[in-house]
């Protein structure tokens, strides 16, 4: 591949009911991310395509393209030969109908619509014998898989699951909908909240509280044909970041706190800690299952005992990072690992343009 003009994608569209569940939209869709990810693009001389001439830096919209039809082929046109999909995926999204000629960087439709799906994700990896956080699926109907309140209240009753617990969305974003909750009363009055306010679905996620430590981290993709680094033909861990000042176990929404202000890159001697190398070596893993075409990040956290587990894999982690004006504190997870490296937003924007595919 020759020639890269990169154009970057954010959600415009409208997020899916998919299987009677929904991944609420982020604000913006995206597209400030999009515009961070551009703009350092740009300043480092790689080439990028915009939908304005001369964009503004303060201005997101001047620097992404919707992630619809129309939006799609205005980059194409503009000459875009890479696509990035900085954008929530689902099978049947217009991407699928690029030319074969065009890069992508980012996730399969299939893979980012099934490993959206918390659920399925977390089962899928403790079949394959990794450390995932014991959970159930909760509704007001009750089918295949998910139990009623009166059936999670018997396993309670059992000593199967143990107050506290974590309610959550199944196809959620960040914290967004994330509670603790320490009684059935609790338990229920939550449940209800969320069914009412119709923005997740009609069932949930009720999971083990994991009290320890938690961390989550960035897993890359194979890359090649990047002189300032060695290839990597197999998938690779940044270094864990470390979440702390929580509230109730929950990390802040990073739209209210930014990421930096609570989380930092774990030492290299912690690094080399038995249980630390044990779940390091587990996200890798996990990371081959699903096929990743594009870094994903995954949060754990220790239980009582100092073992960690996995509770949520993000096929599309947030990517922003700090470089227009106004945006100095605005490094996503991913960038703090990178930063502890060493390396700058650049460096990682390069890993991912190197993980291209078509």
């Amino acid at each position: 591949m020759l020639e890269k003009n990169i154009a970057l994608l954010y959600q415009a569209l409208p997020p899916l009911m998919i299987d009677g569940l929904r991944k609420d939209g982020k604000p913006g869709g995206y597209s400030d991310g999009g515009a961070d990810i551009a703009f350092t693009l740009k300043q480092h001389h790689r080439s990028v395509v915009t939908p304005t001439v001369h964009p503004a830096a303060e201005v997101p919209l001047d620097w992404v393209f919707p992630d619809t039809k129309e939006g799609i082929e205005a980059a194409i046109k503009a000459g875009a030969t890479n696509l990035w999909l900085n954008t929530v995926l689902f099978e049947g999204h217009p991407i699928e109908k690029v030319p074969e000629n065009i890069y992508k960087i980012g996730q399969t439709t299939k893979a980012t619509q099934r490993f959206d799906d918390k659920f399925v994700t977390n089962k899928l990896l403790l079949q394959h014998g990794l450390p995932v956080a014991q959970s159930y699926l909760v509704g007001q109907q009750v089918h295949a898989g998910i139990l009623s309140l009166a059936d999670l209240q018997s396993k309670i009753e059992k000593g199967v699951m143990v107050f506290p617990l974590v309610v959550k969305p199944v196809r959620g974003r960040g914290s967004q909908g994330v509670s603790v909750v320490y009684d059935f009363t609790h338990l229920q009055s939550t449940i209800e909240q969320l069914q009412q306010g119709k923005k997740f679905g009609s069932f949930f996620m009720v999971e083990e509280l994991l009290e320890g430590k938690e961390i989550t981290l960035t897993i890359m993709p194979p890359v090649s044909g990047l002189d300032r680094w060695q290839a990597q033909s197999n998938y690779w861990a940044l270094r864990p970041v470390h979440r702390f000042n929580q509230t109730d176990y929950i990390a802040p929404y990073n739209g209210d706190i930014p990421v930096t202000e609570n989380s930092a890159a774990i030492s290299l001697t912690e690094l080399q800690s038995p249980e630390m190398q044990v779940i390091v070596k587990a996200c890798v893993k996990a990371a081959e299952i699903v096929e990743a075409r594009a870094p994903i990040r995954i949060d754990c956290r220790a239980n009582k005992e100092g073992i960690f587990k996995i509770f949520d894999l993000n096929m599309k982690p947030n990517m922003t990072g700090a470089g227009r004006p106004g945006r100095e504190k605005q490094d996503c997870l991913s960038m703090i690992s990178i930063r502890a490296e060493g390396w700058a937003f650049i460096d990682l924007l390069d890993m991912m343009v190197a993980s291209a595919w078509r």
